[in-house]
């Protein structure tokens, strides 16, 4: 018989589930690719940090930043190869399926390196979660770990339901069983990111584990009443609404940027080409567009205007002429 997590669809689930459909259709549409690398770097860093501190590592985005820059960083050793192993899990999200048992393990291997021996293996011992002096959840005993493991990946692959409630359930249900004997809650993280990206790449760089760390105390709230519910029902509904904050939030910063982008166009993207072109007139559009960070077809136009207005002439053939700025000085 297949294994089924108890979940019960909740009304703020679907609720939930169509805010977040709704905001990746509008995040998807305003994104823009001259701002992709430095908003998936800054992005990307955030995440590592959210999610290392949650497990009590103190680094902050600007040593992290440093790190994944290859400068020396004054902190603790143990610290630093966390957030080494995390930027190169990160980066090797996308070589993973989330349906196969042994990525999961090269992950763990991975992600502790150097800070866990049996890294990349189930634990051989029984394992606790502690808060504070108390322990709040006794994982399954050793001997189970497999078996649950394994029910539960082919639950993942056989599920017909959303990639946002699976990965949150997978994400549940891996905290509950522990099965390493460390490095469980980056993982759960880390895992539940790949399953979201599968579905919708820009899950890739999505800093959820960052606003996870600014609510560490209802994770684990919900963590415990989806235990003592004996239902994942309010682990998803917690999750589900970080996803949807995390969005809400990459919705302000990008319509930010646009409209930044579009008053920096406006003002300056003419001053910029005739600055540029005073300096190296045999320069083409595309070279253009390629040093002032802009868009074939925003210089396009600006170009055009600026000929319009008799402020820049092209000279000699396509390939081989140049460009004359006019000024007082040299107007004829």
């Amino acid at each position: 018989m297949t294994y089924n997590p108890p979940c019960t669809i909740t009304s703020r689930i679907l609720k939930l589930v169509a805010e977040i459909s709704e905001a990746i259709g509008r995040l998807s549409a305003q994104v823009e690719m001259s701002n992709a690398l430095r908003l998936r770097r800054s992005n990307r860093i955030r995440t590592i940090q959210g999610s290392l501190a949650i497990e009590g590592n103190t680094l902050t985005e600007a040593q992290i930043t440093a790190i994944l820059e290859g400068r020396r960083v004054i902190a603790p050793p143990r610290e630093v190869l966390e957030v080494q192993n995390a930027l190169t899990a990160y980066d090797q999200l996308t070589h993973w399926q989330p349906g196969i048992e042994q990525d999961l393990l090269k992950a763990h291997a991975v992600l502790m390196q150097g800070l866990l021996d049996g890294a990349g293996q189930y634990r051989q011992g029984g394992v606790g979660v502690m808060s504070g002096s108390e322990v709040i959840h006794v994982a399954p005993g050793a001997k189970q770990v497999p078996r649950l493991m394994a029910d539960l990946f082919n639950w993942l692959v056989t599920s017909d339901a959303p990639a946002l409630i699976t990965s949150c359930v997978f994400h549940y249900e891996f905290e509950f069983i522990h099965p390493f004997s460390d490095g469980n809650g980056r993982m759960g993280r880390l895992w539940q990111t790949l399953i979201l990206s599968q579905w919708q790449p820009l899950f890739v760089d999505m800093p959820v584990e960052s606003l996870v760390y600014q609510h560490q105390q209802d994770y684990y709230q919900a963590l415990q009443a989806s235990t003592d519910q004996t239902d994942a029902a309010p682990f998803v509904e917690f999750m589900l609404s970080i996803i949807a904050a995390t969005l809400q939030e990459a919705l302000m910063q990008e319509e930010k940027t646009r409209v930044e982008m579009q008053v920096k166009t406006r003002v300056k993207t003419p001053e910029l080409i005739l600055g540029l072109l005073q300096q190296q007139p045999q320069l083409t559009l595309v070279e253009i567009a390629q040093h002032l960070g802009r868009s074939p077809s925003t210089i396009e136009r600006a170009v055009a205007k600026l000929k319009q207005q008799h402020k820049l002439v092209y000279h000699g053939s396509k390939k081989g002429g140049y460009w004359q700025v006019v000024t007082e000085h040299n107007k004829v």
